[in-house]
This record gives structure tokens, C-alpha cells and sequence, in this order.
């Protein structure tokens, strides 16, 4: 009997699904959800004007997207104050994780990465042989110098950092991460998650040259421009690199409508503002629930709460079940300690209130 014939790479990794997605929970239930809390969307949507772009575009979804993504990209970087040759457009963050571990990692080579931060650059180190190294958190933030001290014992070729970080909502300022940049290891490129930088304090993003050579900063338009299902994202870095991605990138991976509406997107300022503030009402909201009900709250940068459940994983995992449950879809970290929260994005008010009568009963039931 044929069969494909796996490398013995590929052959030797476990199935592994990162992410159940709300809509897999939804089938085994038998039920939709009544809040969708848990993926970090932007339940405020995205622009109206980005909507009206992508609909005028579908008259067009016959032709394949610009592969160069040209006004796109020009439009990024007069938004940044870059060149077009400092921008790289692609299916999101996770899409530009996965070529920019393909151009640096080579079976055996190092990366380092703290134990419990977003896992999809994980897949892809393992899917191309390298060899990952995890760091604790410290107080639930990602640990700066511990980053650093392990990048420079195995020689990392690349250093994971999302600032804000996900899934704790913490954040550094942006002067921490300049120094960051300051001390990296000779060689070692600072990967730098800035997925939910639109909806943190300012001064968080750094102040650095668009064409640094020690650091990629990866951007997206699936949080606060509220364009999740639209998978686009671009990262910025020194031309070289950017010209690099051109070796191993889809050139047609980004469509002709998402291409419209990201565009239509950027520049609508206005319904960006409308967002940030709403996303911070909305975290207000969440903290004030979390202590009503006796949970705590963390300071978040992003556009979700993680809530300390004041236990332990089991307990935590228990509270999520039983809100699952009751029809509203919530995550939590994987890696102790950590996992003794709870995360919940922010929305209107319906999905703040059904959140609330859930919770009381959600952890009645993890206590009973």
C-alpha cells in the first residue's frame, strides 16, 4: 500500500492542535455561544469604511491581489515613517512567524522564548528542526533578562518578545525594550509581538530606526482594527531581511479584498479611536466583575483581562469549563503559574453582562 513518505522531521512531531477554536466548541456543545470571549477579536469590528472597500473589491475577486502588496505597504510606511522597503505584508503574525523562522533556523539552532508566551513560533522552530529554549516568566511579564542570558549561553539566533504580552495582557515600556535591543547577543535578532500595541499605554512601542538590523516588529490587523478573519499583518525591519522574505513568502497569500480593506483600515483614524476607547471601558468593566466576584484582575495593555483565579491550573481549567458551559467561550494560559487565570477579551455591554451572570455561577460550580 502507497502512503506519503514524511520527512523523518515532520514524521517525528506530534498532531498537535494549539488553538480549539470557539467554532469546534460550538459543534460538540451543540450550541453557539452566547459571548465569544476568548480568541481576543475585536468584538467592536472593524471600520465601516473597511467593510464598504473589501465589498467594493469583491466585484474584483476574480483577479489575484497585488503580490507586492505596493500601495499597502506605502501606505504602512508613510504611517511609520519608513520606506516601502522596511514593510512586509503577510497572513498575519502567525504567517510572518512561520517565514521568518524558515529564513533563520536551521535544524539545531537555537531560539529562545519564555515558557507560556504565544505558541505558534514555537510550531514552526520544531516544524524546521530548531531547538527551542524557554525562560519563566517573572511577575507575570516576560523576563528581559533572562531572555537575554539565555540567548547568549546557546547562542540564540533569535529571541521571541511580545510586548504587550499575551496571554498575561503585561507590558514593558517602550525604554525597556530599546534596551533590550541595546544588549542582544552579537548575531541574535529580537522578534518583537507588537500585535496589541495599538490599545497600550503610550510610550509602550520603542522608539528605534525602521531599519535597525537587530530587530523585526511584527504588527496586525486582527486586533484593534477588529480584521481577525482577514488574516493580514506586516512586519518591519532592515531591508535585507525584509528582502529576504521575498525568498520564501506566498506572494499571493494576502488577497486583493483584505489588501482594500486593511488599506481603507490604516486610514480610518477615527473608528481606531473609537476602539481604544471602548476596549478601555470595556477592561474596566471586566476588572470591576473579576472583584465583585472575588477574582483579580491584572493590569492589561491589550484588549482582553486576565483574571487570577486565586488557585491552582485544575481550579482555573474548572471555572473555564463551567463557563463554557453556560455558553461563554473563555482561554487561559497553558503553563503554571500562570494557568491559575482566566482570560477574557473586552466587548459591548451584552457580552459584559453575559459574562457577569455567568461567572458567579461558573465558579460555584468549580467550588462545588
Amino acid at each position: 500500500m502507497t502512503h506519503p513518505r514524511f520527512t523523518p522531521l515532520a514524521d517525528s512531531l506530534p498532531a498537535t492542535v494549539p488553538f480549539v477554536g470557539p467554532e469546534t466548541q460550538e459543534r460538540a456543545r451543540g450550541a453557539a455561544f452566547a459571548a465569544r470571549l476568548g480568541a481576543n477579536e475585536s468584538l467592536f469590528g472593524p471600520s465601516p469604511l473597511a467593510v464598504a472597500a473589501m465589498a467594493q473589491a469583491a466585484a474584483d475577486v476574480w483577479m489575484y491581489g497585488d503580490p507586492e502588496n505596493h500601495d499597502l505597504r506605502a501606505a504602512l510606511a508613510a504611517h511609520h515613517g519608513a520606506g516601502p522597503e522596511n514593510i512586509v505584508v503577510a497572513e498575519g503574525i502567525d504567517g510572518l512567524l512561520g517565514y521568518l523562522v524558515r529564513l533563520l533556523v536551521a535544524p539545531g539552532d537555537a531560539v529562545v522564548t519564555s515558557d507560556g508566551a504565544y505558541p505558534t513560533l514555537n510550531f514552526h522552530v520544531a516544524g524546521f528542526g530548531g531547538h527551542l529554549h524557554k525562560v519563566p516568566y517573572r511577575g507575570d511579564h516576560e523576563d528581559p533578562d533572562a531572555l537575554l542570558d539565555r540567548a547568549a549561553a546557546v547562542d540564540a539566533k533569535l529571541i521571541y518578545l511580545a510586548n504587550p504580552d499575551n496571554p498575561m495582557g503585561s507590558h514593558h515600556p517602550g525604554s525597556t525594550i530599546a534596551a533590550i535591543i541595546e544588549r542582544l547577543p552579537p548575531g541574535t535578532l529580537l522578534a518583537l509581538d507588537e500585535a496589541y500595541v495599538e490599545l497600550a499605554p503610550e510610550g509602550t512601542a520603542p522608539v528605534i530606526a525602521a531599519d535597525d538590523p537587530r530587530v523585526i516588529r511584527l504588527r496586525t490587523f486582527s486586533k484593534a482594527y477588529g480584521m481577525a478573519g482577514a488574516r493580514v499583518g506586516y512586519a518591519m525591519g532592515a531591508a535585507p531581511l525584509i528582502a529576504a522574505f521575498n525568498k520564501v513568502r506566498n506572494h499571493f497569500g494576502v488577497g486583493r479584498i483584505v489588501q482594500a480593506g486593511a488599506l481603507a483600515a490604516l486610514a480610518d483614524t477615527a473608528h481606531l479611536a473609537w476602539v481604544q476607547a471602548e476596549v478601555a471601558a470595556s477592561r474596566a468593566a471586566l476588572g470591576r466583575i473579576a472583584v465583585q466576584n472575588g477574582l483579580t484582575p491584572l493590569p492589561s495593555a491589550t484588549n482582553f483581562v486576565t483574571m487570577d483565579c486565586g488557585a491552582d491550573g485544575a481550579f482555573a481549567r474548572r471555572v473555564l469549563e463551567a463557563l463554557i458551559a453556560r455558553g461563554i467561550f473563555v482561554r487561559m494560559p497553558f503553563v503554571a503559574p500562570q494557568n491559575r487565570c482566566i482570560r477574557v477579551s473586552t466587548g459591548p455591554a451584552a457580552e459584559m453582562r453575559a459574562f457577569a451572570d455567568a461567572l458567579p455561577q461558573a465558579l460555584a460550580a468549580a467550588r462545588g
